[in-house]
């Protein structure tokens, strides 16, 4: 029994750090690295790193920098887009750090199913903002942010504590994600559509103009 208490630990850690990191990877790397060190819990020791003080200082100078960054209408989708190219990997790397020093085949496997979920909670972290910002006022983008924190941070808190409610409730989510993204990806699409609208007169004069000479002459 303890075994497979140990297993369901394994795996919702695994996930977890994967899910969080898509969602905020600094939040998710303090968070580990301070628990780890005040004891409070015992990371496997490929994961141990992120209580080192200089990782920590790095989580916390970034978190600091995400805090308000990620409230700021438009500011938070540039944010967003550039963390496409940090939060996966990240959210894998740390995956892969969960298991511990087991097999190549088991990290490899860790790495895939963390990148995933990472991606996963990015695309909609990332595409909710998007619509949320064709909404001039900053409250929702507050109130989005700091949820997400929340979110975070209790979700890192229910893998470490409660495996088996937290696995329950990404089963939930990953369902939920899978129904929501594409509603959200048709939403982010027509917000382009619309800004590239706004501009899209300037944008075809020129191509138009070369065509022109093509057209008849081809007549």
């Amino acid at each position: 029994m303890d075994q497979l208490e140990q297993i369901i630990s394994l795996i919702a850690l695994t996930m977890g750090v994967g899910w969080a990191s898509g969602i905020n990877l600094y939040a998710t790397v303090l968070m580990l690295g301070v628990l780890n060190n005040m004891g409070h819990v015992t990371l496997p020791e490929e994961l141990q790193v992120v209580g080192d003080p200089l990782v920590l200082m790095a989580a916390g100078f970034m978190y600091f920098v995400e805090f308000f960054a990620d409230k700021v209408p438009g500011v938070d989708t540039g944010w967003d887009s550039l963390h496409t190219f940090i939060r996966i990997p990240a959210g894998a790397a740390l995956a892969a750090g969960a298991v511990g020093d087991m097999a190549p085949a088991v990290e490899i496997a860790a790495a895939l199913v963390g990148g995933s979920l990472a991606a996963g909670s990015h695309a909609a972290k990332a595409g909710s903002r998007v619509l949320i910002n064709t909404s001039p006022e900053p409250v929702t983008n507050w109130t989005a942010s700091i949820s997400e924190d929340l979110m975070v941070l209790g979700g890192i808190w229910a893998a470490l504590n409660h495996p088996v409610w937290f696995l329950a409730a990404l089963v939930v989510f990953v369902i939920l994600l899978i129904w929501l993204l594409p509603k959200i990806w048709r939403g982010v699409k027509k917000v382009f559509r619309f800004i590239a609208g706004l501009f899209g007169a300037k944008v075809d004069d020129a191509p138009d103009d070369r065509q022109l000479p093509n057209k008849s002459a081809s007549r």
